[in-house]
């Protein structure tokens, strides 16, 4: 449950940074930490997400690209992009995680702060992405 958690937490955060445009430093991690007090294990896996996800931003965003069909990734909607990318962050660069881990906690993010569909379409992109890597 901690790391559910920590994905809930850098799902916040990552969603912060998309909306208001900011860049990912440490004053604005200690001030979203401020507000949500959480044990060093919940902040440090939340941290590594968002770290990852935003360092690996062009990446992460080309394959999710590449991955749906008829849509623009500036056009879907945020929450739904932040989840995919730090889901696909997790695909591609966390090998602690297993994939089918990963794209099941992306899915369980979707159905609760998603619309209805979302968590349908959701698992159809990471699918692409992670069915695209098993090919490569």
């Amino acid at each position: 449950m901690k790391r559910r958690r920590a994905r809930e937490y850098a799902l916040q955060l990552l969603f912060q940074l998309d909306i208001t445009g900011d860049r990912l430093s440490d004053e604005l991690l200690d001030e979203f930490w401020e507000g949500n007090k959480e044990d060093s294990e919940v902040r440090d896996f939340a941290d590594s997400i968002v770290r990852g996800t935003i360092g690996h931003l062009d990446t992460i965003d080309s394959l999710i690209r590449d991955a749906t069909e008829h849509w623009e990734l500036e056009r879907m909607p945020v929450i739904d992009r932040n989840i995919l990318r730090a889901a696909t962050y997790e695909l591609l660069y966390r090998p602690d995680i297993p994939p089918s881990v990963a794209i099941n906690e992306a899915i369980e993010l979707a159905k609760k702060y998603s619309t209805e569909d979302s968590y349908r379409f959701i698992n159809g992109v990471l699918d692409r992405i992670q069915q695209s890597r098993i090919r490569a």
